[in-house]
Order: structure tokens, then C-alpha cells, then sequence
């Protein structure tokens, strides 16, 4: 073998235990990321568990999010793929590996009930019909055929939305359908959002809000 294959052989070694080095360092530390999420705990609470503001800003349950999904959304909202203008202040306080760390934090904690604010039953009955079956004269897929049965996540992709806020949902349905958000490759959402009247985000929103978070 001549030097120079040597030399290459040593190279591609050498880049893939640098490879290898740094996924280690970014695998999430909770106890470490408990630490880091002090500045989350103002707008997410100490237990994970957000805020419902109707009619304002409404802060999302983080507690019992897949920490692969919270990674991507926190590094979008820092690369500024994902718009979120409260946010990027606190974001950009946090390195690489403290976003691993407080997001496996978050991950860990048992998962709160959102609240769906006060809706009738009619509203809710809609709401039920677009998260479980859709409206296929409207081209509106359910969100279940996305979010997993009970809408209760899929892996890293498709975030659990039961139980989450209803105002932290609409805003972000909300969000798609404007433009304002566009951190789907695939603008799943966002074209789908676009087909949805206010009143059917307010209705699926507030539904999904009292659906349980986890099968536990």
C-alpha cells in the first residue's frame, strides 16, 4: 500500500471518530439540561407544562416531547427557519449540546393535560371529526394519519399534539397557514392548514387539547 493510500486510510478514520466523538458529545444529558432550562421555566413552567393565553400568546407543554423533535425545532428557531421572535432571544443563549441536554430534560417528564379553553359540543364534535377522520370535501387529511394513533407523536417527525394547548395549536395552524412557519420540508402542514376555516383550527385545536397525552 502506497503512503499516500495510508495517509487517506488514516484521514477517513480519523474524520469518522471525530464523526463518532461528536454525536456522543450531543447525545442529551436530562440532569444536565434541567440546569440549562432555566430560562425556559418563565414561559414553560417548572414541570414542562406551558401556558394556555387565550386570544394571546399561548407557550406549549413541553413535558413528554420527543427530545429529537425538540432539537430540530430548537435549532430552526435559532437558524431562523422556524419564526418564533419571543423565542430566539432564549434560544440563542443555549449552545449545541445545552439544546440536547434540555430538550432529553423536557423528554423525561411526565407529560401534563392541555387546556382547550371553553368551547360547546358542537364546536368539539367538528374538532373530533377533523383529528380523527378529516373532511375529504374539503381535502383536509386527519391529523392522525400524520401524529400516530391517539395523535400521540411518531418518533421525531410528527410531534404528539394530544393534549397540547389549544391556543399554543391554533396559533400554530395558524402560523402554516400564513407562511409564517415553513420548517416542513414537505409543507404537509402548511397546505393543509391553508384548507382550514378559523372556526375548524379553533375546533380541532380545542378538541385535541382534551384528548390524553399519553396512553399511560
Amino acid at each position: 500500500m502506497t503512503s499516500k493510500r495510508i495517509l487517506s486510510g488514516l484521514g477517513l478514520l480519523l474524520g469518522a471518530g471525530l464523526a463518532a466523538g461528536q454525536a456522543v458529545a450531543l447525545e442529551g444529558d436530562a440532569q444536565r439540561g434541567e440546569e440549562a432550562a432555566g430560562t425556559c421555566v418563565a414561559c414553560h413552567q417548572a414541570d414542562g407544562s406551558g401556558m394556555n393565553v387565550p386570544g394571546g400568546e399561548s407557550w406549549p407543554r413541553l413535558a413528554g416531547l420527543d427530545a429529537d423533535y425538540m432539537a430540530k425545532q430548537l435549532h430552526d428557531i435559532k437558524e431562523g427557519s422556524r419564526e418564533a421572535p419571543t423565542m430566539m432571544p432564549f434560544v440563542n443563549m443555549l449552545d449545541d449540546q445545552q439544546i440536547a441536554d434540555v430538550s432529553a430534560y423536557y423528554s423525561q417528564l411526565p407529560a401534563t393535560q392541555g387546556d382547550g379553553g371553553d368551547v360547546d359540543e358542537a364546536v368539539l364534535a367538528r374538532g373530533e371529526q377533523l383529528a380523527l377522520r378529516g373532511d375529504w370535501d374539503e381535502y383536509i387529511v386527519s391529523c392522525k394519519s400524520c401524529h400516530g394513533p391517539g395523535n400521540q407523536g411518531v418518533g421525531s417527525t410528527f410531534p404528539g399534539i394530544a393534549g397540547q394547548h389549544a391556543g399554543y395549536i391554533e396559533n400554530q395552524l395558524h402560523a402554516w397557514q400564513e407562511g409564517r412557519r415553513a420548517n416542513d420540508p414537505q409543507n404537509l402542514m402548511g397546505a393543509i392548514a391553508q384548507r382550514m376555516s378559523d372556526e375548524d383550527i379553533t375546533a380541532v385545536a380545542a378538541w385535541l387539547a382534551t384528548q390524553p397525552a399519553t396512553d399511560e
